[in-house]
């Protein structure tokens, strides 16, 4: 089968990790790499032999990609997507979807309608300690789940800095879109889609304009409530860790990107499991990629993404719509501020 023609669109952190990998990914041919900045043009040009542009629109005209990945602020998807379902190529959009929920239905709608393969970077479904969370929780062993706890702590906004696009509300940054997306995402896929906020609180620590910390406590859609409480301003943490206990009455469960650690109550436990605490790790969850770049889920999602693409397996973790369930979710957060 030919090569998959991906162009990606936002050469920053994310969108460098993302080219990195899928230069490097044997179904993946890059035809065209683009950002306004032409300083980072100027040294992808120097250091590889990817087609660069400073124009999008150029590079789709002339690369003709089948598949495009989108790295820019979020204030952007919701057009840039939309232009690229218009000219039936599918997308890849780092998180969190949209800016604003009433912006993504129509890109849901129209994806479904052009059969074009969607996704959003949420990567911790890819990880394979939150991936063994989920078959335990549809086992129904931990009996009937009744509390749940979504955490993200790190060191990434430890003193007052200068402003970015990160630091702006209008563009997508902050605290609750940047970082407890991910976890709100995570108790989605786990549990279920959240269906309302109650009590938030969004607290700026060094920003001026954003959140830094959010608390909440979220209820979701099958009547589970439970908290949410993720401060990217905690250097107590070498990097950012995200983690969820799931509180059940017939076991527990506690797992972060690394390790998970569950308690079952009887005998009555998955194969490989025992009563009392059980502990796994990430090196026994997760399969080799075939190229490893900040952890294997990053790959993952990506290879993921190119097999559906090519026909080859399912397009449907990370969608479109399961994006804009967390997109909905966050909004219900910021109507639920004290």
């Amino acid at each position: 089968m030919a090569k998959v023609r991906t162009g990606i669109i936002g050469i920053g952190k994310m969108g460098i990790s993302h080219l990195a990998i899928l230069g490097a990914h044997p179904d993946v041919e890059v035809v065209g790499v683009c950002d306004n900045s032409k300083m980072m043009i100027d040294a992808i040009e120097k250091y590889s032999s990817f087609p660069c542009f400073t124009d999008h629109k150029k590079m789709l005209d002339t690369a003709k990609p089948d598949a495009v990945l989108v790295a820019v602020p979020t204030r952007f998807h919701a057009s840039m997507v939309n232009e690229l379902l218009d000219r039936n190529i599918h997308v890849f959009a780092e998180k969190p979807f949209v800016l604003k929920p009433e912006e993504g239905q129509p890109l849901v709608d129209k994806a479904k309608q052009k059969g074009l393969v969607n996704q959003v970077g949420y990567h911790n479904k890819f990880l394979g300690t939150f991936r063994e969370v989920k078959k335990i929780v549809e086992s129904g062993l931990l009996g009937d789940i009744y509390h749940f706890h979504g955490q993200a702590y790190g060191p990434v906004v430890t003193k007052p800095k200068s402003d970015t696009w990160r630091s702006s509300p209008e563009e997508g940054g902050g605290c609750l879109m940047d970082y407890a997306s991910h976890v709100i995402d995570l108790i989605n896929y786990l549990l279920s889609p959240v269906s309302g906020a109650r009590g938030s609180e969004l607290k700026s620590i060094f920003s001026k304009q954003v959140d830094d910390a959010v608390y909440s406590t979220l209820v979701l859609s099958n009547g589970v409530s439970g908290n949410l409480s993720v401060n990217w301003s905690d250097e107590t943490y070498r990097k950012m860790t995200t983690s969820i206990t799931i509180n059940g009455t017939t076991g527990k469960l506690i797992s972060d990107a690394n390790e998970l650690k569950v308690f079952f109550h009887s005998n009555n436990t998955p194969a490989g499991y025992s009563k009392g605490w059980n502990i796994k790790y990430l090196t026994d969850l997760t399969p080799t990629v075939d190229y490893y770049l900040r952890g294997e889920e990053y790959s993952a999602q990506l290879d993921y993404f190119i097999k559906a693409v090519q026909g080859k397996g399912p397009n449907a973790l990370n969608t479109f719509e399961s994006a804009l369930q967390t997109d909905k979710a966050i909004s219900f957060i910021r109507q639920a501020q004290k």
